[in-house]
């Protein structure tokens, strides 16, 4: 299943861990209503954006989740190659 980084800006607001938590939450039972075609793997929190990976069947079930979920997805990309330090050692 193809691998996605979607980017989501937070526009200023400094996310409370009970809003983490929440939307965690609303994301989590949207992935359940779509499954299997899309999966959350991780998400890395900044200080004005949130950026997650997913692996999902296409963008459009990215989006799809996003707007179901109500949770922004500003940008996506597709991930085409992962490269790890142990393969240049």
């Amino acid at each position: 299943m193809p691998r996605f980084v979607i980017e989501r800006e937070l526009g200023g607001v400094k996310l409370s861990e009970e809003d983490l938590r929440q939307g965690a939450l609303k994301s989590l039972a949207v992935l359940r209503e779509m499954s299997p075609g899309i999966q959350w793997i991780t998400s890395f929190v900044t200080d004005d954006k949130v950026y997650c990976i997913y692996w999902a069947d296409d963008e459009s079930a990215i989006r799809e989740h996003g707007r179901l979920a109500g949770i922004p997805v500003d940008r996506v990309a597709a991930v085409r190659r992962m490269l790890e330090p142990a393969e240049f050692e």
